[in-house]
């Protein structure tokens, strides 16, 4: 069993960003037209996480000429040059696959704001 884990330690990226369910990625995918590579950007939310380490893939949707549109990246792939975390996702679920049936303003994901933090020295006391 280790070799197997020391092997998918071997094969895992490690300029992955930290990004979960609910987070809006743009994810820069080498793509070949006619003989030529570009890069193409597949930008919306991230609907689900599934596997571990070598394995591990991810489910982005966005919509398109009002048509969802959903691709699923393995997260070690070498198509994928980076990804780019643009918005972090407020959400209680582990997959969003409830966004399929949701249309409009609906099928928005609350934006998690930052914490604030209180300064140093400050206490609440009453």
């Amino acid at each position: 069993m280790d070799l197997i884990r020391e092997y998918e330690n071997q094969q895992a990226k490690d300029d992955i960003p930290d990004f979960n369910v609910g987070d809006t990625v743009g994810v820069h995918v080498q793509t070949t037209d006619g003989g030529r590579n570009r890069i193409h950007v597949f930008e919306g939310i991230v609907i689900a996480r599934k596997g571990r380490k070598a394995n591990e893939r991810f489910t982005v949707r966005r919509i398109v000429s009002g048509e969802g549109v959903e691709r699923t990246f393995p997260l070690n792939s070498p198509a994928i040059s980076t990804i780019k975390v643009v918005r972090r996702g407020d959400v209680r679920r582990a997959k969003l696959h409830y966004l399929r049936k949701r249309v409009g303003k609906a099928a928005q994901v609350r934006e998690k704001r930052p914490t604030r933090s209180k300064p140093p020295g400050k206490t609440s006391s009453k």
